[in-house]
């Protein structure tokens, strides 16, 4: 178990500790995309599999600028840009790890092995009429397979949890 990690209903949840990135409405993606690059040519272990997953050059800017981000508004955007600071700590307690062949002739150099997808999730800690808790939140580690190493590609399919907040 990792320092900043919940376990909820069986399922692991990494605590974002502060947030950095507060606006709803104009989430300043270029700020996270700057903050991400600091992951660039890192490596972290998924603890269930032992898979190393790899950070290139191409995932800050994927996971800021990408079809799923540009979509997203409000509160999951918000969830979005302050997971940026707990990548590593998702990919370690990342968990029921499926592969998926790739359909996009356009990944076909980048995911020439598919793509692995991983349940990843995070808290987020909210104040409300002076009261601390933790909105939960579980989403998709989106992995690119290029020549037998994994790289992360994005984190997709964002969602917060109806559970009662921690």
């Amino acid at each position: 178990m990792i320092d900043n990690e919940e376990i909820i209903e069986g399922k692991h949840y990494v605590d974002v500790s502060q947030i950095l990135f507060r606006n709803k409405q104009n989430i300043p993606w270029n700020d996270v995309e700057k903050y991400l690059k600091k992951y660039i040519g890192m490596s972290f272990s998924v603890e269930k599999y032992g898979d190393v997953v790899h950070i290139a050059g191409d995932f800050p800017d994927e996971y800021t600028e990408s079809q799923y981000t540009k979509g997203l508004r409000g509160a999951l955007a918000k969830a979005k840009a302050n997971a940026s600071q707990v990548i590593g700590e998702m990919l370690k307690t990342a968990d029921n790890r499926r592969w998926v062949e790739n359909k996009d002739s356009k990944h076909n150099k980048e995911a020439n092995g598919g793509w692995y997808r991983y349940d990843v999730g995070f808290t987020i800690p909210i104040e409300q009429n002076g009261e601390f808790r933790r909105n939960v939140y579980k989403g998709t580690a989106v992995i690119r397979i290029k020549d037998d190493t994994l790289y992360l590609y994005d984190i997709v399919n964002i969602k917060k949890e109806a559970s009662t907040p921690h």
